[in-house]
């Protein structure tokens, strides 16, 4: 049996560079990405994996230039540190959100002030409603127009002439007739007249905090307030008993 040798006329490079071409192995760099990341982004460890398969695996008569190799150690250094860094934020963040869940836990059945035109009010439960309102101009006479779930005025009261600033008022839970309403969410509407015309007024009002409601992703928390939805933690004015 005679041998033939393909080879003759070739040098060793050209040799070596063919069977680098021919050789489809697991331990190229392509298939340890696969291996180690699952088609999914490199991690610090992956990417020193691969690293190391891509030295294993260089052409010693051709080895890779030292600039190259130094920048892919400068690179893995840098993701290290960003990896390292990512992971620090993350323990913080959760650290406040924990932080910050405990103390909106805290918050549950008591009463929060926060601007807002409606609340839930008890009449029957003998103890007045009370809310401010934001006087803006001095000597103005601010009144407050309460309605009912449908829509139907109830009672206005008159504050009289006021300062610039905030101005407390009761409501004793009685329409214009004296008689006591029932309870429900109840829509409270503060105006002053000028010369302009008539100037709406914000106004504060109480409310219960229900329950919290804490973001998945990191977002506020949310006060479930009896009667009147959800709002931010952020727009809580004043925390009551």
């Amino acid at each position: 049996m005679s041998v033939t040798d393909s080879t003759s006329g070739l040098t060793l490079n050209q040799i070596l560079a063919n069977s680098a071409r021919t050789t489809t192995t697991d331990t190229s760099v392509g298939a340890a990405s696969r291996a180690v990341t699952g088609n999914q982004s490199l991690g610090k460890d992956a990417f020193l994996q691969l690293l190391v398969t891509q030295l294993k695996n260089q052409n010693p008569l051709d080895p890779q230039d030292n600039t190259a190799f130094v920048a892919q150690l400068a690179q893995f250094s840098s993701l290290e540190g960003i990896t390292t860094l990512n992971d620090t934020v993350t323990s913080l963040s959760g650290g406040l959100q924990s932080s910050q869940a405990l103390q909106a836990s805290s918050l549950v059945g008591r009463s929060v002030i926060v601007q807002t035109g409606e609340a839930y009010v008890d009449p029957s439960s003998g103890k007045p409603f009370s809310g401010t309102v934001v006087v803006k101009d001095a000597d103005s006479r601010p009144t407050i127009t309460i309605k009912d779930a449908d829509g139907e005025v109830v009672r206005t009261i008159d504050l009289g002439v006021q300062k610039a600033g905030n101005v407390d008022f009761t409501w004793d839970g009685k329409d214009a007739d004296g008689e006591l309403l029932e309870k429900g969410s109840y829509t409270f509407s503060a105006s002053t007249k000028t010369d302009a015309g008539t100037t709406a007024l914000t106004t504060y009002l109480p409310a219960t905090v229900n329950s919290v409601t804490l973001s998945k992703t990191g977002g506020e928390i949310m006060l479930n307030l009896a009667g009147l939805g959800s709002i931010g933690i952020s727009k809580v004015q004043t925390i009551g008993l």
